[in-house]
Formats: C-alpha cells, structure tokens, sequence
C-alpha cells in the first residue's frame, strides 16, 4: 500500500446546515471551486443544503465532477441535489459511507455535526487498520477543529493512540495546502497493538 496518493475525488464530510459564521458557507464554496479548478472530483452527501449544499453547487459552477451519494430516508429531510453529476440514491447510512469510501481517493472534513464527526472518525480508524491508504484530513476553518485535534494529541499523551495513528490525520486551515499534503501522502501499514 506504499506510494504517493493520486487525488482524482475526494470525498467532502460537511454540515447540513451552514453554521453561524458566514466565513463556514465562504470556505465551502472556496473549496469546491479549488477542488474543480485542480480537477479534483466532490463525492458527498448528496444533499442540497447547508454546507453540503455550498460545497456541491460551487465545484458544478466550476465545471467540476460531483457525485452525492444519499440514503432513501434522507431524500426529504437533506433535501437531495438533483443536478449533480451523479446522485446515487442507496438504502442506509451503511451504504452510503461504504459508496462514498469506495469513489473517493481521500477524505476530508469541513465544519460539521456529529454525523460530519462520525464519518471521520471511521474513515480514519479504517485507515488504521490497514483498510485503505487513502489521506484523511481536517480542515479548520476559523479555528473550528482546533480543539479536536489538540484533543487528539491529548489522546497520544494518554496513551490511547500511538503517534503513527494520530499521524493519519492531516490538519490544515489553507485548503490549498491540505490538498498538496494530500498528494505528497504516504501510507505506511500501522501495528495498531504494537508496543
């Protein structure tokens, strides 16, 4: 699984709704226009509000290649995007992170709730057990994550997480400068019990 990460989509976790900030809805829409610009396709959510909403009609402005991905329950309550690329309409939240993972070359997390949260944190456990080599990273837009990954610092410090496996998540606050850590990204297999 060694060798760089070739970064063709990338798959965005983000809120339903935009926050309170309006610098949240600003940053989304700067990272879909960035991610078509460099020709980097959005999977997500499928949803056409919130942040996921911001993210998905920015990159289409763009000329960018996205595709949602969204169960049948949440085809009313995220109130699903219908000009998208592609918009796979699946039967849980099981399927849709396993769809999302599997037309996705990385991860990345903007601004979120708990199930922003939930997406990541599986993606990135996957990736510590060896079940893909794909980047997972966090954008901290004002400072959002900022905390969090300190948090997780705070988990190596504890002794609950080794150094490698905290090291899978790539922090940034430059969108930019989290895409190009995400093409320099290296995968090296982690022994998770290892002393």
């Amino acid at each position: 699984m060694g060798g760089h990460t070739l970064v063709k989509r990338l798959c965005v976790f983000c809120g339903s709704s935009s926050g309170k900030d309006p610098a949240y809805a600003a940053e989304a829409a700067a990272v879909g226009k960035l991610l078509a610009e460099r020709g980097i396709g959005v999977v997500y959510g499928g949803g056409q509000v919130g942040l996921m909403g911001v993210v998905a009609d920015a990159a289409l402005e763009a000329g960018g290649e996205v595709i949602g991905v969204i169960p049948k329950h949440l085809m009313r309550a995220e109130i699903a995007h219908h000009e998208l690329t592609k918009l796979h309409v699946v039967e849980d939240m099981h399927e849709r992170k396993a769809t999302m993972a599997r037309l996705s070359d990385g991860f990345v997390a903007l601004p979120g709730g708990a199930g922003t949260l939930e997406e990541l944190f599986e993606v990135w456990t996957w990736a510590q057990l060896g079940l893909h080599a794909k980047p997972v990273g966090l954008l901290d837009v004002r400072g959002y994550y900022t905390k969090m990954a300190e948090f997780l610092d705070h988990m190596v410090t504890e002794g609950f997480l080794g150094e490698s496996s905290r090291d899978l998540v790539i922090v940034n606050d430059d969108a930019e400068a989290l895409l190009d850590a995400f093409s320099r990204h290296t995968y090296t297999p982690i022994d998770k019990w290892a002393s």
